[in-house]
This record gives C-alpha cells, sequence and structure tokens, in this order.
C-alpha cells in the first residue's frame, strides 16, 4: 500500500514538473538579452518582453568596428561566451582574467585596469567575429566618472555596483545586440517577445551566479 502511494505521488511530481516544464518554454522564460546603445551610451536588460534593468556604459573612444588593434567596440549581436568574478569584492582588479588580490576604489588616481567582473563576449556575426579573440568584455571599471560617454578602448565598461548586478541576471548564453542608435530603437529591433513592455523592477541578484574562469 506505501509503494503504490510513492509511485503515485511520484507519478503526480513527474507530471507537475513536466507541465511546469511547458509553461516556461510556452511562455518563453528565460529569454533575457542585452542592449547597448552606442548613442546613448547605455544598456538595457531585457526578459521576455520586459526591461529589467538599465545602467550608464562607456563604449570605445575609438567609435565602433572590429579590426584588431582598432581598439574600438564591435557592434551587432554577440553572446557571453564567458563569466569571470563571481563572488570577488567590488573594486577588485583583474589582469589575463585573474583577480591580482588589488582592489581599487572607484576613481582611484593614475588607475584604469578591469576590475569586478567580466562578462566575455563572442561575436555571431561576420561584422564581431573577431569580439572573443580581441578579448572584448563587458567589465567593471575603476574610472567611474568617465561611464556615460565614450572612454573605453573597445570593452563596453560599467560602475562596479552596475557590473555586479549586470553578471547576476546575465547567464552564459545570453544574447548581447550592440547598435549605433538609440536605447529605444535599437531594443524595437529586437524580436517581438524580447522588445520593451514596461519597466519592471531589477531582478534578483542572485539569480544567476556563475564563475567560469579562463
Amino acid at each position: 500500500m506505501l509503494f503504490t502511494r510513492l509511485m503515485i505521488r511520484a507519478a503526480l511530481l513527474s507530471c507537475l514538473l513536466g507541465c511546469l516544464t511547458f509553461l516556461r518554454a510556452f511562455a518563453g522564460e528565460g529569454d533575457i538579452c542585452a542592449v547597448v546603445s552606442v548613442a546613448d551610451q547605455k544598456i538595457a536588460v531585457v526578459e521576455n518582453g520586459y526591461t529589467l534593468a538599465k545602467f550608464p556604459v562607456s563604449t570605445s573612444r575609438y567609435g565602433v568596428g572590429d579590426s584588431f588593434n582598432s581598439y574600438a567596440t564591435p557592434l551587432g549581436t554577440m553572446e557571453v561566451a564567458g563569466k569571470i568574478g563571481a563572488g570577488a569584492p567590488m573594486g577588485a582588479v583583474f589582469k589575463n582574467r585573474r583577480m591580482t588580490g588589488e582592489i581599487l576604489r572607484p576613481n582611484s588616481p593614475g588607475r584604469d585596469p578591469i576590475v569586478t567582473r567580466i562578462l566575455w563576449l563572442r561575436g555571431l556575426e561576420g561584422r564581431n567575429e573577431n569580439a572573443f579573440s580581441r578579448n572584448i568584455y563587458i567589465h567593471g571599471t575603476p574610472v567611474e566618472r568617465l561611464i556615460g560617454r565614450p572612454a573605453s578602448y573597445g570593452c563596453i565598461r560599467m560602475r562596479s555596483k552596475d557590473v555586479v548586478a549586470l553578471f547576476n541576471m546575465m547567464p552564459v548564453g545570453a544574447m548581447v545586440k550592440v547598435a549605433r542608435e538609440p536605447l529605444g530603437e535599437a531594443v524595437a529591433s529586437l524580436p517581438y517577445s524580447q522588445r520593451f513592455a514596461a519597466v519592471q523592477p531589477q531582478a534578483d541578484q542572485d539569480r544567476f551566479a556563475f564563475d567560469y574562469p579562463q
């Protein structure tokens, strides 16, 4: 009798999990992406048609492009190929994607390393096919006073607190689109299921927390 009850409970649980998986797939849950506007120097995180968050960024001071040694920010659709720095303190300095042990405060004089978190991007189009080899990242910077205007050497820079939030919202494999146009226009060009519908509260920062050291 007990065995029969356990079998029934297992069957019901399996059915429930199957229904939940179907509903999540039907709703498109997990369809998360980020859109970077070079014109506005902003990034938006969009999931299932809702804006989860928007942050100021800094793209390249040398404009857009994908050539080696151009120091330009590539345009087009890319993906998060790796995430480095989960759990690191804000301001932690990275060299060759490894922590050095040094921690910098925002706007420390004379310093401009990569800090806090790294999201390594891989290009998915011909116009950004070199992004991964060029080490194009979304990363934290101590030079926070320049966020909001082009100032990087190809990467997409963010304030430490903002890149931590982005890091925890974006899983490996999530799409990142970099566009010339204003943010609203860039998001409007996404597939319908990913477009803005309303502004929602920022996602739980512990939702995604992976570390992929290279």
